[in-house]
């Protein structure tokens, strides 16, 4: 039985997911998104991780021999199972999953001051998405926070909360059986043209070449840690975030809707290896020319 939608996800980097999350929290920092509770990369140890019985027995004997011996192993030897690396996110409270609150404002409909909050967030969300290219967002993995008894302070009443980033920064377009959609893509909120609070706060920002530079040199700073990194594979990644960072600012400079924008042609801009190129013309723009069999999944 042929069953596409369980199949991997093939242009993704296996084992980077921990990476992605902190990548994701890096992107909305820079570009002060705000809309990503703060992550990084740590190495953490703790008995209910999954460790083979080989570092288990080998933490135990150690255990041993330094509570024996404290004078002499206890000060040479390091105790304990060995560190795991991952990613760590800040917890968030009371806030639900956007399917929750989406059903409900459309029974009971927000104050406009809130509406129009929520508006600007939901924009930061999909401009967040659509940079990281974001191969895993449902409406059920976005958080929102909301209080109507706040409602005459729009910024304390609603807040979002995008996290499950992990499987973000692909090296390519979906190409293959599935299209990974932005399910947010088919929500009312994504119909309406990006505002001109979002226009003016953010375009200046992803105009800026020296920031997206600066945004790809610290991805590769950070990404560059995982044991399996590949510098030709990072570079094919930051192609799809330099074409996804274009067709963001084109859509905002022609006040398209989220909708639109992710209707627009697939692009990279990959860097060139000539040699010969100035600064200016360091970077070739390709469409994409393969797109998946399945496009609603």
């Amino acid at each position: 039985m042929c069953c596409p939608c369980c199949f991997g996800r093939s242009c993704l980097i296996p084992n980077q997911g921990y990476m992605s999350e902190a990548g994701a929290s890096l992107i909305d920092e820079r570009f002060k998104l705000n809309v990503v509770p703060k992550t990084k990369v740590v190495a953490l140890a703790s008995a209910t991780f999954n460790y083979t019985p080989i570092d288990k027995a080998k933490a135990k004997s150690v255990k041993f021999a330094t509570e024996r011996f404290p004078d002499t192993l206890g000060k040479n030897m390091k105790a304990g199972l060995p560190p795991k690396i991952g990613s760590f996110q800040m917890f968030v409270n009371d806030y639900k999953d956007a399917d929750f609150w989406v059903r409900r404002f459309q029974e009971e409909p927000l104050a406009p001051a809130v509406a129009k909050r929520f508006q600007l967030l939901f924009e930061r969300l999909v401009c967040l998405d659509y940079i990281i290219r974001n191969t895993d967002r449902g409406n059920d993995n976005w958080l929102i926070k909301y209080d109507k008894d706040k409602s005459d302070t729009p910024e304390e009443c609603i807040s979002v909360a995008a996290i499950d980033n992990g499987l973000a920064f692909p090296f390519k377009h979906p190409d293959e059986w599935r299209a990974y959609p932005y399910y947010w893509a088919w929500l009312p909120y994504a119909s309406v043209p990006f505002s001109e609070e979002t226009r003016d706060y953010l375009l200046p920002k992803l105009q800026d070449r020296d920031l997206v530079q600066e945004v790809v040199e610290e991805l590769h700073t950070l990404f560059k840690h995982d044991k399996g990194f590949d510098k030709n594979l990072f570079e094919k990644q930051a192609s799809v975030l330099r074409g996804q960072i274009l067709n963001l600012c084109q859509a905002l400079e022609d006040r398209r809707s989220p909708l639109q924008l992710v209707q627009m042609p697939l692009l990279r801009i990959e860097r060139r290896s000539d040699g010969h190129s100035s600064k200016r013309s360091a970077f070739i723009q390709r469409f994409q020319d393969k797109y998946p069999f399945f496009s609603s999944c």
